[in-house]
């Protein structure tokens, strides 16, 4: 298959003889802006996530590093052959310089696959590593056969560090260790229930005890299924990570049954404050982990701001509450201004490829740096770890809610503000 690597070579080529033969190519213009192209879901069931977007692009463009740089964007709809389509666009119809890719592994694996393929560089966040790594190979399932990647680079945290945030906020509570699991079929409930590396081994080994009903379609409308097993079971814990429609339909009908437990820690439904205000009174005391918040003590590499300074700016902006991916969306920028900033060639992949690989930079989101510190060594070249901490969402005199953090013990640069409780 003719990849865009390949294209380029024969142009190149081709460029060579017509100039020896008098009929040069035309030059790159000097001073042309480097181009950028972003994916993330704007549209579909993952809109969530992207909410923050245009705000962020319009405080990048207005940087004096963002004058550098023309950004395109494209909606993945929240659909991974969608997500791979407009990858493909960005690299050949736009032939973009680098790509970035945010949130959730149905949109940063089929992007950074195709950038792969291609041999363009890309940068990817929101999607715990495991699921991003392991989720590209092509065969999952034996670790003898993982490779790693040249042009795909990663930051987040992983399944290890949401797995300890989630068991120390249960360790503040008293419960049966009874814990049942919502864990859909796609690429983080596959990862986050694997056997290996996601959460049964864990729990196991920390005398909890799993009930796992398997792995359901998301956009499923009756979680009936799930809440028998889980009451039969005496669950006191509810985990796993759901998308936003289902944790309300989940949770709506749980309380409808009968069923409450004292805690309910969830990855990806309850990230955002209007999924827990569609929830009413009942979102209160609901767990999930925190990757970032007006609190982490970070600053911006691109404007100086603390994180508070853009969670308020965002704010203030918008009239909407901060959520968790504007750091994370934020800190995509900074590191493309960082990486390009050390490149002499935008345009050859290999030296973006190397300058990312190179990169030690502080951000919003805090340390970056690709070392491979707290990792595997089959992810030490492309992942780079961030902080995270547990919180929990409370009401608020007045209506609406709180994120307040209640864990850091694996992140004690975070402050806490509160301990946690349980749910009534």
């Amino acid at each position: 298959m003719l990849t865009r690597r390949s294209f380029l070579k024969t142009s190149a080529a081709t460029g060579a003889s017509l100039a020896a033969s008098g009929l040069a190519a035309p030059a790159i213009a000097q001073g042309a802006k480097i181009k950028l192209g972003y994916v993330s879901p704007q549209s579909g069931p993952l809109a969530a996530f992207a909410e923050a977007d245009q705000y962020i692009l319009d405080a990048f463009s207005g940087t004096e590093a963002g004058a550098n740089f023309e950004v395109i964007v494209k909606d993945s709809q929240s659909n991974p052959n969608r997500a791979a389509d407009v990858a493909r666009e960005l690299i050949i119809d736009d032939e973009i310089d680098m790509m970035l890719v945010a949130s959730t592994p149905e949109t940063t694996n089929p992007v950074a696959s195709t950038c792969e393929f291609e041999e363009v560089p890309v940068i990817s966040t929101v999607a715990p590593w495991q699921p991003w790594f392991i989720g590209q190979q092509g065969n999952p399932g034996d670790p003898e056969s993982w490779e790693e990647f040249y042009y795909a680079f990663h930051f987040f945290w992983g399944l290890e560090d949401v797995i300890s945030v989630f068991t120390n906020m249960w360790g503040q509570l008293e419960t049966n260790k009874s814990v049942g699991a919502l864990f859909p079929n796609d690429g983080d409930g596959n990862a986050w229930g694997d056997p290996v590396v996601g959460f049964p081994p864990v729990l196991a080994d920390q005398g909890y005890t799993l009930t796992d009903t398997g792995r359901y379609q998301n956009l499923t409308d009756d979680f009936s299924a799930q809440i028998n097993a889980f009451k039969q079971a005496q669950v006191e814990i509810v985990t796993g990570v759901v998308i936003p429609p289902d944790f309300t339909t989940f949770w709506t009908q749980a309380k409808q049954q009968g069923f409450t437990p004292k805690a309910a820690s969830i990855g990806k439904a309850i990230l955002f404050p209007q999924a827990v205000e569609a929830l009413g009174d009942t979102g209160h005391n609901l767990s999930s982990e925190v990757w970032w918040s007006p609190s982490h003590p970070f600053t911006s590499s691109l404007t100086g701001q603390t994180a508070g300074g853009v969670a308020s700016g965002f704010e203030a902006a918008t009239g909407r509450q901060w959520t968790q991916p504007i750091g994370f969306v934020h800190a995509l920028f900074e590191v493309a201004a960082n990486v390009m900033g050390r490149v002499g060639d935008a345009g050859d992949p290999d030296a973006v490829a190397e300058a990312i690989a190179a990169t030690r930079m502080d951000t919003v989101v805090g340390p970056l740096s690709w070392d491979g510190a707290g990792l595997p060594p089959f992810a030490q070249r492309n992942v780079a770890k961030t902080p995270l901490v547990g919180g929990q969402w409370r009401l608020k005199d007045g209506g609406g809610y709180d994120l307040v953090i209640v864990d850091n013990q694996t992140a004690p640069m975070v402050p806490t503000a509160g301990a946690m409780e349980e749910i009534v």
